[in-house]
């Protein structure tokens, strides 16, 4: 296996190099490495660095974090070389795990550092990390049962099967995450609910409930932070935030009914037209303003490639409203026959006219507001 040296962050590791011409799937290689995912990385490296700041100081206690999935080990390894957290980095390859090894010889952290040989799975059912970080190629959904038993204080996830959770593959979908998605133009927050509430279910068969510190849809992926608290008190509280979005094709008005077996309308509330029935699905917050803040910080004193794009979706998450689900300005300007507006005269109308609204990190033609689709596409309609 060739090899060249790639450089995040503070972290020079050994990549291996595909063959020429070689045209196979990321899950395919031998051992895999994909830099269009820096921009995770770096934020996970702050992420993590902030949520293990908030931990309670105790210099008898070591924190552990678990890189389940390794692959070429980038992630794990820039955690254990920049935060200096005890790290176990596990992969299912032989091959992954000795260039995994080879890193940790070169960078000289194998007193903190673990390379480990097994099915993620059967190590997260080993054994209880304070920290676990599932970044696997598709679906986390195999994974999710094992690392809701393994994990005591932060859950970290990335899902790149967008296609299934968004609706585009609707039986997968259903499959995968025992709900149903929608296809529609909010179907990047749909995927992310989808995500989240599947998660909620797993922690709660442990008594587990989890708390979104911040969690962000991007290009082809879904990550979430989740903290972790222990009790079956708060396990039933966080499933009250579980439930489904009645969705009007007629009209575009959408609205949450929270609860797993809940009376739903079949019509809309707002036209009578014929609703479609999403979920069931995480209809919480999805974000901690405060630890994206301190994410926002760890990012500003670091060294990472990525850094103003990240604090500015950072930024944008931090600050936007926690309303299921936005609206897309274009569509609702294509309806109503007029030309789109800047997207802050829009936030800011909607806001004259004492309405909540603000951005979101879903689209930059996109918006959340707590007004109904009627008054939205009145004042949409008055802006000149």
């Amino acid at each position: 296996m060739k090899v060249r040296s790639v450089k995040e962050g503070n972290t020079e590791i050994l990549v291996p190099i595909p063959a020429e011409g070689a045209n196979f799937a990321p899950s395919a290689a031998p051992v895999f490495y994909n830099p269009v995912m820096e921009m995770n990385r770096d934020i996970s490296v702050a992420a993590t660095s902030a949520f293990v700041k908030r931990m309670e100081p105790d210099p008898e206690k070591v924190i552990t974090y678990v890189d389940a999935l390794s692959a070429s080990g980038i992630r794990g390894l820039r955690i254990s070389n920049e935060l200096g957290v005890h790290t176990t980095l596990n992969d299912w390859s032989e091959e992954a795990c000795a260039l995994i090894q080879q890193n940790i010889d070169n960078l000289e952290i194998d007193h903190n550092t673990v390379a480990s040989h097994k099915n993620a799975n059967v190590l997260l059912h080993e054994k209880h990390f304070n920290i676990v970080d599932l970044d696997p190629f598709g679906t986390p959904g195999p994974f999710l049962a094992a690392a809701a038993r393994s994990v005591v204080n932060l859950l970290e996830v990335t899902a790149t099967d967008t296609a299934p959770l968004c609706g585009a593959h609707l039986n997968s979908g259903i499959r995968k995450y025992a709900a149903i998605p929608f296809n529609n133009e909010y179907h990047s927050e749909m995927g992310v609910r989808m995500l989240l509430g599947k998660i909620a279910r797993e922690l709660s068969l442990h008594d587990k409930a989890m708390n979104p510190l911040l969690t962000h849809a991007t290009r082809h992926y879904v990550r979430t932070y989740l903290e972790i608290k222990k009790g079956a008190k708060r396990a039933d509280t966080m499933l009250q935030n579980m439930g489904f979005i009645a969705h009007c094709p007629q009209c575009g008005h959408r609205e949450s009914i929270h609860g797993l077996a809940v009376p739903i309308k079949d019509n809309c509330s707002h036209c009578d037209g014929k609703n479609i029935i999403g979920g069931p699905m995480w209809l919480g917050k999805l974000h901690n303003p405060d630890f994206c803040n301190e994410t926002i910080t760890e990012l500003e004193t670091r060294n990472c490639g990525t850094k103003q794009f990240a604090i500015k979706m950072l930024e944008l998450c931090r600050d936007e409203l926690d309303i299921p689900m936005f609206y897309d300005q274009h569509l609702i300007c294509k309806k109503v026959g007029v030309s789109a507006s800047r997207i802050e005269t829009v936030i800011q109308e909607l806001q004259n006219r004492g309405f909540l609204a603000s951005r979101t990190h879903f689209s930059g033609t996109s918006f959340k507001t707590d007004a109904n689709i009627s008054e939205i596409e009145l004042i949409i309609a008055d802006i000149r």
